[in-house]
């Protein structure tokens, strides 16, 4: 029998990248998988992939939504626990990010990141924690990321958004353990994604993130994946409120060093402090 045999997930950002991996891990193991997101042909497309390779006994799923708006939300965690008439897994994988000085950032750059970023995990723990008491248990992993620990120059909302997403799951362990439900977050390092392109496509930025790692290379999804997939399992059954670096130990040394990019973006004024 696989490890998540007869289980059911919710995948957020499932359509592409670190949650498309996580989906994928998930499946593998057993798990019937929903994946949501804003891009209907995207998620139609995923799940062709996914279905190929689906067990035995595991289905597939998708549902378009915005994570958010609550109502979406909601939805989506019912349709999610409809595959098995009950839902254990979710991994919050949804986010998106903006450049920009904290003095020159409009609030409505600010409330798009936090909105997804952290509103969305927020909408979407309050969703699925209850079908996993329901079910007698569950495991949430969050996608964070090394700006929670790690300062990003001109990336304020996305660093915030973050370590917020970080304080909401320690909060949400310490609350959902009587319940034998488990909140966890993996914090990836620099990743090839949609989301890093326009940082990882910078040979300059590129190469400052690898000057930071002992294990010097850009991380895969996959690397991702496999911390969520044990987050999810029962090899970590003792494991609460925690975020898992998965970064190639970058989080040991300092954060990247935009300079370069940002007098091209920015100009000389901002990027030394002046504006």
């Amino acid at each position: 029998m696989s490890a998540l045999q007869d289980q059911a997930a919710l995948v957020t950002g499932g359509g592409s990248g670190i949650g498309l991996a996580c989906a994928r891990a998930l499946l593998r193991d057993g798990a019937s998988v929903t994946i949501a997101g804003r891009g209907e042909d995207r998620l139609r497309q995923a799940v062709a992939e996914l279905e190929a390779e689906a067990p035995d006994g595991a289905e597939v799923a998708h549902v378009v939504c915005d994570v958010a708006v609550e109502d979406q939300v909601a939805a989506a965690a019912e349709q999610a626990a409809s595959l098995t008439g009950s839902l254990q897994l979710c991994v919050a994988a949804a986010g998106t990010g903006t450049m920009a000085p904290v003095v020159a950032m409009s609030s409505e750059q600010w409330d798009q990141v936090l909105g997804v970023n952290l509103t969305g995990a927020f909408f979407t723990l309050k969703h699925v924690a209850p079908r996993m008491v329901a079910a007698g248990g569950g495991s949430f992993v969050g996608i964070s990321s090394i700006a929670a620990p790690l300062t990003h120059r001109y990336m304020s909302a996305y660093c915030v958004s973050k370590i917020g997403l970080e304080a909401l799951i320690k909060t949400a362990a310490d609350e959902l353990g009587m319940s034998n439900v488990r909140c966890n977050a993996v914090r990836p390092g620099l990743v090839p994604t949609e989301l890093s392109s326009a940082l990882e496509g910078d040979p300059a930025v590129r190469d400052d993130y690898l000057a930071q790692m002992p294990l010097a290379r850009t991380g895969t999804p996959e690397d991702v994946a496999n911390a969520v997939r044990y987050l999810c399992g029962p090899e970590s059954g003792w494991v609460t409120g925690q975020a898992l670096g998965v970064d190639g130990g970058h989080t040991l040394r300092r954060g990247p060093d935009l300079e370069h990019w940002s007098r091209a973006l920015f100009g000389d004024d901002v990027t030394e402090g002046r504006v």
